[in-house]
């Protein structure tokens, strides 16, 4: 097997997921500023890979400047905007029944995607932290009555420090148990769509990309999914006794994303 030193030489975009990989609410991880400078300053592109499409990606760049882990050279990507793409290249001009924060309505808004409160065409359901009931009685009825039902992307749970909050995953198993669908699609990782459409943004090839995260279900998945070579971080959801009794396996493990400096 190749270390992981002869690995990186050849990896130009580091996917990293935020939660639990960089930090726990406004804590970073360790010394990640130095961590992240250290990285670029080897010639490596810094995208910060996130599921949580409760935040927009200014947002997220707002946050990251605040902890001063932002570079402009760097890129946000969210499962927001995998979704986005996903329905203008497969589902234009469609109606959407959006269950999402403000951030994101303004997101889906500026992509010019036509958001309705009656009879959509697709229902999507994000992370939504401002979620109501009625909000949840209009999105089940619609997706009952036909609607495409759209995802963005699967976690269970949202990690914070001490704490774990229901994420998108526990509103999906939810709405199963009522209404008996399950998303059609789901956008963000651990699935190809959100691995396609950064190659194709980033006219770059599979070899180039390297995925970091804290979740196996999420982070290693997406990147076994999309052949992207993988490392899993023991700093957030993922134990290293849940990691050896896991059937899913990352090309290799670190205590925390800080001790890559020792690899390159």
């Amino acid at each position: 097997m190749e270390t992981l030193t002869k690995i990186l030489k050849d990896k130009k975009y580091f996917l990293l997921d935020m939660d639990g990989t960089l930090y726990f609410d406004d804590e970073l991880i360790g010394d990640m500023e130095k961590t992240l400078k250290f990285l670029r300053g080897k010639g490596k592109k810094i995208i910060y890979l996130t599921n949580n499409s409760s935040k927009s990606a200014n947002t997220y760049i707002e946050k990251l400047k605040k902890i001063k882990l932002w570079q402009d050279s760097d890129l946000v990507y969210t499962s927001g905007m995998a979704t986005i793409e996903y329905i203008k290249n497969n589902h234009s001009g469609k109606t959407i029944y959006l269950v999402g924060t403000e951030a994101l309505k303004q997101e889906f808004i500026y992509a010019d995607i036509k958001l309705t409160e009656e009879k959509p065409d697709l229902a999507v359901l994000s992370y939504d932290t401002t979620l109501n009931y009625e909000k949840l009685c209009k999105f089940t009825n619609y997706i009952t009555k036909g609607a495409f039902y759209i995802a963005t992307h699967p976690d269970i749970n949202c990690p914070a420090k001490d704490v774990f909050l229901p994420d998108i995953g526990s509103f999906i198993k939810l709405i199963e148990t009522s209404t008996g669908k399950l998303p059609e699609i789901i956008c963000g990782k651990p699935y190809k769509y959100m691995g396609n459409s950064l190659k194709s943004f980033l006219k770059a090839d599979t070899n180039d990309f390297i995925m970091v995260g804290d979740r196996l279900s999420t982070d290693i998945a997406f990147g076994k999914n999309n052949n992207f070579t993988s490392i899993l971080v023991f700093s957030g959801e993922t134990t290293e006794e849940q990691y050896k009794n896991s059937n899913i396996k990352a090309d290799f493990t670190l205590s925390s994303l800080n001790d890559i400096i020792n690899f390159i």
